[in-house]
C-alpha cells in the first residue's frame, strides 16, 4: 500500500514524460538536486529522475518509493520557499513551506513557542511572531517581512544546540498528564484493510475506561482534522503495509520532532517485539502525523499474512503499549 493519501492515481512516476515532468525536474533542481541532461532535455522521468525522487523523500522522511503522489509533490513545492523570499502571516488556507518551518524552529530556539515544526503557519506561529516582535521592539503585526527576518536570524544565531521550546513544553504537559486510561480522549484510525484490528483495539481500550473516537477516512489529513475537533490526547493510526517488518512513526523533522509521539511508538515497538513481531520505529512527516496536535503515531503493520494471523495477539500488544506510556509518558 502507498504512502501517498487519499488513494489517489500518482501523478508522476517512472516512464512518464513532457510538461508536468519538466515542472518535476526544475523543482527539483531549485531544490539543490541534479539531474542528467538527457532526462532533462526530453523532459523525461527516467532512472535517474526517480532516483532523484527517491533521495528527496528519504531527505523529508517520506516512504521511499519514487513515485511522485500528491504527499511527495507537496513536499517539493514546499522545499522551494526558503525564509525571507515571501511575507508570512496567518491566512485562510493556512500557508505551508520550508520557510514556515524555519521560522518556526527559529521562533522556538528563541523561546518563543511556535508549536510544532510542521511548516504550517497557524495560530501557534502567528502569536509567537507577534511575541517576538513585541520583545524586540518591532511592529507587532504577525507579518513575517524582511525586518523581521533579519532579526530572527541574527538573534537565533546565538541560540544553537538548544532544545525547541516547543518540545520542551510538550514534555512537560506529559509529566502532569493522568496516569492512567480512565476517561482520556484517544482517537484510533485504520486506512485499508485493519478494520478487524482496528475494532480489536478500540474494544480494549473502551474496556479500560478510554473515551475512544473510531475513525475511518481514507484521507490522513481528514483523520488529523477529525482528531483535533474530538480534542483526542493521542492519535494511533493503523494500516497494513506489503513489507518484511512493521513501521511505527512519530513526527519527525529538521531540529523538532514529537517528545510524546517518539516515546509513544518506540514502547509500541518493544510491546510487539515481545510478541515476536519484527518492529522499528521511524520519525516522518505524514500528513496525519504533521497535521495533528497531540502525540501521534502510525503503525504500518506487515506483512499482511502475520497480521491477518496475529491480529488478537497485536492489539493486545498495542493496548499493552498505550497503558503502559500513559502510565509514565515522559519516560524515556
Amino acid at each position: 500500500m502507498s504512502n501517498e493519501s487519499e488513494s489517489r492515481e500518482p501523478l508522476l512516476s517512472f516512464g512518464a514524460s513532457g510538461e508536468k515532468v519538466r515542472d518535476l525536474q526544475q523543482r527539483l533542481i531549485e531544490a539543490g538536486y541534479a539531474l542528467p541532461k538527457d532526462e532533462l532535455a526530453e523532459s523525461f522521468f527516467g532512472e535517474e529522475t526517480q532516483l532523484v525522487v527517491r533521495r528527496f523523500q528519504v531527505s523529508r522522511r517520506l516512504k521511499e518509493d519514487g513515485i511522485v503522489g500528491y504527499q511527495t509533490l507537496s513536499a517539493i513545492v514546499e522545499a522551494g520557499f526558503q525564509l525571507g523570499d515571501r511575507l508570512l502571516y496567518l491566512h485562510v488556507p493556512m500557508l505551508r513551506g520550508d520557510d514556515i518551518a524555519d521560522l518556526q524552529l527559529q521562533l522556538n530556539s528563541l523561546g518563543f513557542d511556535a508549536g510544532q515544526v510542521d511548516g504550517i503557519f497557524g495560530p501557534d506561529t502567528s502569536k509567537a511572531l507577534i511575541e517576538f516582535q513585541r520583545n524586540i521592539g518591532l511592529t507587532a503585526d504577525g507579518i513575517s517581512g524582511l525586518e523581521t527576518v533579519q532579526e530572527i536570524r541574527q538573534l537565533a544565531g546565538r541560540s544553537t544546540g538548544l532544545t525547541p521550546v516547543a518540545q520542551v513544553r510538550e514534555l512537560e504537559k506529559l509529566r502532569n498528564s493522568r496516569p492512567n486510561l480512565d476517561g482520556r480522549r484517544i482517537a484510533i484510525g485504520h486506512f485499508g484493510d485493519c478494520g478487524a484490528l482496528a475494532t480489536a483495539l478500540i474494544r480494549l481500550l473502551r474496556k479500560r475506561g478510554a473515551n475512544v473516537a473510531a475513525l475511518d477516512h481514507p484521507d490522513e489529513s481528514k483523520q488529523a482534522e477529525i482528531s483535533n475537533r474530538f480534542d483526542a490526547e493521542m492519535y494511533i493510526g493503523l494500516k497494513v503495509e506489503n513489507d518484511s517488518c512493521s513501521t511505527i512513526s512519530y513526527f519527525e523533522t529538521t531540529g523538532f520532532h514529537s517528545e510524546g509521539g517518539i516515546r509513544l511508538a518506540t514502547r509500541c515497538v518493544n510491546s510487539l517485539i515481545e510478541n515476536e513481531i519484527t518492529s522499528q520505529v521511524s520519525g516522518m512527516t505524514l500528513p496525519v502525523l504533521r497535521r495533528t496536535k497531540m502525540p501521534a503515531i502510525l503503525c504500518s503493520l506487515a506483512p499482511p499474512s502475520i497480521v491477518v494471523q496475529s491480529t488478537a495477539e497485536i492489539s493486545i500488544a498495542l493496548s499493552n503499549a498505550i497503558i503502559s506510556w500513559i502510565a509514565d509518558p515522559a519516560a524515556d
